[in-house]
C-alpha cells in the first residue's frame, strides 16, 4: 500500500472497514495489472489525505479479494463504490477525474 491513509481492505476485514464505518468509506476496486487503476491510484491517495478525518478511503485487490468483488460485481476496474451507512450510494466504473470523486463525496 501506496500510503498509511489508505486502508487495504481485504474479503476478511471488509465488514469492520466498510459496513460498520461510522465515516462514508471511499473503496478503490483495482489490480496491479490494470493500467487504468495505476493512473487513478494517486488521486485516491491525494483524496485520502485532503479528506482524512472526514472519509475512510481504502482499496480492494480484485485479484485477492474474490467474494467482494464478486458482492459488488465488479466487471470492470477501476471502479469506485462511495459507501455510507453500509450501503453503497455512488459508483464510477473506469478512469474519472478527481474533482468528480470530490463532488460525489461533498454530496453525500
Amino acid at each position: 500500500m501506496a500510503s498509511e491513509l489508505v486502508t487495504e481492505i481485504t474479503d476478511s476485514n471488509f465488514d469492520v472497514q466498510v459496513t460498520q464505518a461510522t465515516l462514508p468509506v471511499l473503496v478503490d476496486f483495482w489490480a496491479p495489472w490494470c493500467a487504468p487503476c495505476r493512473m487513478i491510484g494517486p488521486v485516491v491517495e491525494q483524496i485520502a489525505s485532503e479528506f482524512q478525518g472526514k472519509v475512510v478511503v481504502g482499496k480492494v485487490n480484485v485479484d485477492e479479494n474474490p467474494k467482494i468483488s464478486e458482492q459488488f460485481r465488479i466487471q470492470a476496474i477501476p471502479a469506485i463504490f462511495i459507501f455510507r451507512d453500509g450501503e453503497v450510494k455512488d459508483k464510477v466504473v473506469g478512469l474519472t477525474s478527481k474533482a468528480n470523486l470530490i463532488a460525489k463525496l461533498t454530496a453525500l
